[in-house]
Order: C-alpha cells, then structure tokens, then sequence
C-alpha cells in the first residue's frame, strides 16, 4: 500500500495506474450493442412466429399487444406456440436461421480478435434463449461479456416462458426494460472492479436506446443505424436545441462500424 506507478504500453492503447491493491485500467473501450434490427436484421419476436400455422398468430393475440408491454405480450405468443405443439427444438431451428446484419459477421469475428481493447455487452428486449441460440450457432457467444435481456426458459410442460428483466421508475422506457439503467449499472459495477472506459460505443437502432444514448457523455459515440428509430429520435433532439452530449456517427453496414473501431484503436 502506499505505492503509486503508472506504465504505458505503445500507441498508448493501455494506461495501467496502481495505487496499493487497486487496479485501473484505462484506454480500453466498451461496445454497448442492442440486438434485433442491430446485431441480426430481424426482430427476434417476431421471427419465431414462422413456427406458427401458417406462419401467423390470429388477430386476436397480434391485437393484445399494449404499448410498453411487449414481454407479457410475448409470454401470450409462447403459450399459443406452446398450445400448437411447438417444439424447443423446431423454434432453436427456426432462431438460427435469423439473418445477421449486413457486414456484421466480420465486425463480430474482428471484435472477438481483439478483445484484450474491447469489452463487449448487448442490453435487448429480446430474451436469453433466443439471444443465446443465435450467438452459440454462429460462434460469437465468445465475444460478449454480458448479455442484458429478459430471462427466458422452457417449463416442464416444454413451453417457452418470459419474465420481465428488471423493474425501473424510468418514464421513457418500456415497464421491463430501461437500458440506461442497465448501463449505468453495469459502469458502477466494473469501476468497483477497477475497470474504467475510455470510451462508450452505443450501437442500436430503436426507440429504447435513446435513454441510454442520452447517459452518454461527450467523449462518448452513439452509432445509430440509418433510417431506423434512434436515428430520427437523436436528429429531432438536435433540430429541437437540445441535441445529445455525445458524438453521432451513422452506419447502414456494421462495416461502417468496424472501420470507425480500427480507427479508435490506432489513436
């Protein structure tokens, strides 16, 4: 205790500052990903209706669907699936043929090369089965850290089941879902580690990430895709005079996304 050293490695991409036991690690970068329409280019949701008859749910259950509800809405699917004789099996076969986006593939498998500069975490309103097929079947279960989304699993009688991830006082957001706070508590939780960021990557596209955008602070990037939700809520934001703290860049290509990051880490 007592002893205080700093050491540089090149390009400056590591800091390490040590004061007695503590360790704080700066010059690494968090990648905040959310997942339908971002990492796959589907709604994981709604691509499990193909396991529906006819790939389609009656007018009765799409109809009961009420804003802000979206998981008990869910659980409402699941049972009809479930009623219908779905099977774990046929939905795991059906999850993994959702498409990712375009250039995504790479962006993961250059993400999963470069860990030691990269801590990597999806906060989705989607669900741990799903999330967790798609990334297993592909290889990229690796390259996460953390997977933030509504606990899923299947009951004894074989039905899919969904609980809300966690309860918030957060107005802008869904009742089961409010990823600012999931962010923040996760940053709180890594600096008590002694983990600290350079950088906040935010990549989304939907209205729920706005929240979280908006936590961000000035050294911080937002990575909205084009033409999609977030997109057009950050650039109402900024024609009303109160734009985002942080720094926007747009992608329509996760190529988009890794090219940025290769600049990031030759600063």
């Amino acid at each position: 205790r007592g002893l205080a050293c700093e050491g540089t490695i090149s390009n400056s991409l590591l800091l390490f500052v040590c004061f007695g036991n503590y360790f704080l690690t700066a010059m690494k970068f968090l990648l905040v990903f959310d997942f339908d329409h971002t990492i796959v280019d589907e709604n994981s949701d709604t691509w499990i209706v193909k396991c529906a008859p006819e790939k389609k749910l009656p007018n009765g259950l799409r109809n009961s669907y009420q804003p802000g509800h979206w998981t008990e809405y869910m659980g409402r699917v699941f049972v009809y699936l479930g009623d219908n004789g779905v099977k774990e099996d046929e939905m795991k076969r059906t999850m993994t043929t959702i498409p990712f986006t375009a250039g995504m593939v790479d962006l993961l498998g250059f993400i999963g090369e470069n860990k030691e500069l990269f801590d990597c975490i999806i906060a989705s309103d989607s669900n741990t089965v799903f999330i967790d097929w798609i990334l297993k079947a592909a290889g990229f279960h690796k390259v996460f850290d953390e997977v933030f989304t509504n606990p899923a699993a299947f009951s004894s009688t074989g039905y899919l089941t969904v609980q809300n991830f966690h309860a918030h006082h957060c107005a802008k957001c869904p009742k089961n879902l409010c990823k600012r706070k999931v962010l923040k508590e996760f940053l709180d939780k890594q600096l008590e580690r002694g983990v600290s960021y350079t950088q906040i990557v935010y990549i989304g596209d939907g209205g729920n990430d706005l929240c979280p955008v908006m936590f961000l602070k000035k050294d911080d990037i937002a990575m909205p895709r084009q033409g999609y939700t977030l997109e057009k809520k950050i650039s109402q934001l900024a024609q009303d005079l109160s734009p985002v703290e942080c720094s926007v860049l747009v992608w329509s290509s996760a190529v988009d996304i890794m090219s940025y990051l290769k600049l990031l880490i030759k600063k």
